[in-house]
């Protein structure tokens, strides 16, 4: 069953979740993206967001001490791997972080962002 063939209906995760995400419009991840970005391989889908859970506990971790360089390399670093499985809200506020990295409200609202995402992803991985 081919994504172009048959539309979404193969996109991995297809159920909604999160405990600890508040009422929005859209997924903390776009699972049509990442099923795109995957061709549709739904083992790979779920290692790479494993892979990106670990990446962005880790950047959520080491935020509060790291210092103004290791934060803006943090944030790049967590902007791109973001982009890549379509945590777009992440991606976004991380390069946010890159304009503005001593910004207390930014930091908060990354820590919030990535906190929704993997509570997130453990739902559709249940």
């Amino acid at each position: 069953m081919g994504i172009l063939r048959h539309g979404y209906a193969n996109v991995a995760f297809a159920m909604p979740g999160g405990e600890t995400s508040g009422i929005r419009h859209s997924r903390p991840i776009d699972l049509a993206h990442l099923s795109i970005q995957t061709m549709g391989d739904r083992d790979l889908e779920r290692e790479v967001l494993g892979m990106f859970v670990d990446q962005a506990q880790s950047v959520r971790r080491q935020l509060s001490m790291a210092d103004l360089k290791e934060r803006l390399f943090l944030a790049h670093t967590l902007k791109g791997s973001a982009r890549g499985v379509g945590a777009f809200p992440i991606a976004d506020c991380a390069a946010e972080m890159e304009e503005r990295p001593t910004d207390k409200l930014v930091a908060r609202r990354l820590e919030k962002l990535i906190d929704e995402a993997c509570d997130f992803i453990a739902s559709i991985d249940r």
